[in-house]
Formats: C-alpha cells, structure tokens, sequence
C-alpha cells in the first residue's frame, strides 16, 4: 500500500524532537487542565435549611385559590 519511501518518511516524522516535544506538551496541558477542573469541581456539602426559617408565605400575603383561573387567561365556553 505504502511505498517504502512514503514508509520511511513517515517515521522520521513522527519521531522527530519537534512532534515529540509538542505531543509531550500537549499531555502536560491535559493532565494541567484535569487537576485543576478537579480541585474548583469538588462536591461541596449543601447547606440544610434551619429549622423555622423555611420558604413561608408573608403574613399579608393573600394565597391565589386553586382553579381560580388559566395562566393564559382563556375563558371556558359553557354548552
């Protein structure tokens, strides 16, 4: 398929100190970005809501009745 010069070539590339130096730059840069994605990416413990200080409705505050009406403000036709 190939011919041995193509062959030959083609090693003396890949092994050349400017592709290896690059390469071996290019997995330090991974291994970098791995390890620093990991230390800014810890679980952190979620925080438990203390007692009585829950999401409650303001004294004043009137409660919309269930079924009072559409988000969309459609009106429903009687037959």
């Amino acid at each position: 398929m190939f011919s041995d010069e193509l062959k030959s070539l083609l090693i003396k590339v890949i092994t050349s100190w400017q592709v290896l130096t690059v390469t071996g730059v290019l997995v330090v840069y991974i291994f970098l970005v791995n390890y620093v994605a990991r230390l800014y990416h810890r679980n952190k413990p979620i925080p438990m809501p203390k007692p009585g200080k829950g999401k409650e409705a303001a004294p004043g505050a009137a409660a919309p009745e269930p079924g009072s009406g559409d988000e969309l403000e459609l009106e429903e036709k009687g037959e």
